[in-house]
């Protein structure tokens, strides 16, 4: 995503140097600069540990709200980020000040003393790092990549949640649903529990087998607990209650999943000081960028105002993510019968016709662009892969130039610029008015 320059930049380009790979799936590395720093990720107040393919974002983001409307105090890391490496570490409630990031990543840094280790690694020890230092009630870490092997997975949860799981990142996890489930599930530790979403059988077994093993309680949506949209208002079935709430804030009906498994979650962790009140108001306040989101600011915004269309934002990448929100741009289109349009880009490495697929029965037209990066699809690729969904593609040369042709269609589309949370980063760096807060 785009970085700003900004105080800390010279550092984290100095940290990008120290290992040659951008993945490499270790905690080898991690262990030992958690170590030289005095081991920060065993002082951390109770952490939710959030793994899975697509959802833990916004599970993140609902935890976060449920908790923050019941008065406690929350650190939370995830990645990537959108704009701002600062996106990644919220301490206590707000984005971390450069000055402090700076302060931080250079104690890091000579703590490392050189040694190679991954960007994502040495970030990751840096946000522990500066958790362990700011009291607070509660921490939310959410994976990077996988789970067995993430630099994350060397913290000791209270509790640990599994979003949906599905293919992705196969060249990292594996080419099938239960290798890729097996990473993910090695979030869970012995006698911890752990919630998990709905899954695919093949990965509900191995997140089954995974538990059992590790003696770890097991809460299952289908099976021991479940949430759906009634009327609009999502429900959550537990075993001994009913949970009567508002419709999730973040738009597209995936989310009643994601806020119930949220919501499960916060349950299980049988905090006092969270009461269903709070899980009301976070349910219904809880903001995630890029998640399907409406962009009301901002100059794209304001040329696709100026056309009478309404504009989405959405970073999901993969056939699950595709799925999810095919559905919520369908639900858009069914109100007023309108066209819709996406201005789509990818990352070479995805399965981009697995992603097209679920939105040819919206007869969606597509404008494929690239974006930065060396790993990012060309148009023509893009625009091939949405053809082998059964969608008219065009290969545009700019993000302005697609979306002036998805404007051109008449009647007036709805228009979702999604593929890549990369590209979703250009669109919100454009203005300071969207830069994620």
């Amino acid at each position: 995503m785009t970085d700003h320059l900004r105080a800390h930049d010279a550092a984290l380009a100095r940290l990008q140097a120290l290992h040659p790979k951008l993945i490499d799936l270790s905690l080898v590395r991690m262990r030992r600069l958690c170590a030289a720093l005095g081991e920060p990720q065993t002082r951390l107040p109770p952490v939710i540990h959030v793994a899975g393919t697509n959802g833990k974002g916004s599970t993140v983001a609902y935890l976060r709200a449920i908790a923050e409307a019941a008065g406690l105090r929350v650190h939370v890391f995830t990645s990537p980020h959108l704009v701002r490496f600062a996106e990644r570490i919220r301490l206590a409630g707000s984005l971390i000040t450069d000055e402090h990031l700076a302060e931080v990543l250079d104690r890091v840094e000579a703590a490392n003393a050189g040694l190679p280790i991954t960007f994502f690694e040495i970030t990751t020890a840096a946000a522990f790092q500066a958790f362990s230092e700011v009291p607070a009630h509660l921490c939310l870490v959410e994976v990077g990549l996988g789970g067995v092997l993430d630099a994350t997975n060397v913290v000791s949860p209270a509790l640990s949640v599994i979003a949906p799981i599905d293919i992705d990142h196969r060249e990292f996890l594996g080419d099938t649903l239960s290798a890729i489930a097996r990473e993910k599930a090695g979030i869970i530790k012995p006698n911890t529990p752990v919630v998990s979403a709905r899954q695919a059988e093949e990965a509900e077994r191995v997140v089954e087998r995974k538990a059992d093993l590790a003696e770890a309680p097991l809460t299952l949506m289908g099976r021991d607990f479940d949430a759906w949209n009634e009327r609009g208002r999502l429900l959550v079935q537990m075993q001994d209650r009913l949970l009567d709430l508002p419709a999730p804030t973040l738009p597209g009906d995936h989310q009643f999943a994601n806020a119930g498994l949220a919501v499960a979650a916060i349950l299980l962790l049988n905090d006092p000081r969270i009461d269903e009140a709070a899980i009301a108001q976070g349910v219904a306040g809880a903001i995630w960028p890029a998640r399907f989101q409406r962009l009301t600011a901002g100059p794209l915004a304001e040329r696709a105002k100026a056309a009478g269309a309404d504009l989405w934002l959405d970073g999901g990448h993969n056939p699950h993510a595709g799925q999810a929100v095919a559905r919520a741009l369908g639900d858009l289109a069914a109100r007023d019968g309108r066209p819709v349009a996406l201005v789509a880009g990818l990352l070479a490495n995805k399965d981009a016709t697995g992603f097209f697929t679920p939105f040819a029965p919206l007869k969606a037209k597509v404008f494929s662009v690239a974006f930065e990066g060396g790993a990012a699809a060309s148009a023509a690729q893009t625009a091939a892969a949405a053809e082998l969904a059964g969608l008219r593609a065009c290969a545009c040369d700019s993000l302005g130039a697609a979306l002036d042709k998805a404007l051109a269609i008449e009647p007036t589309p709805h228009v979702l610029i999604c593929g890549s949370l990369y590209l979703a980063g250009e669109v919100l760096a454009m203005s300071p008015e969207t830069w994620p807060t």
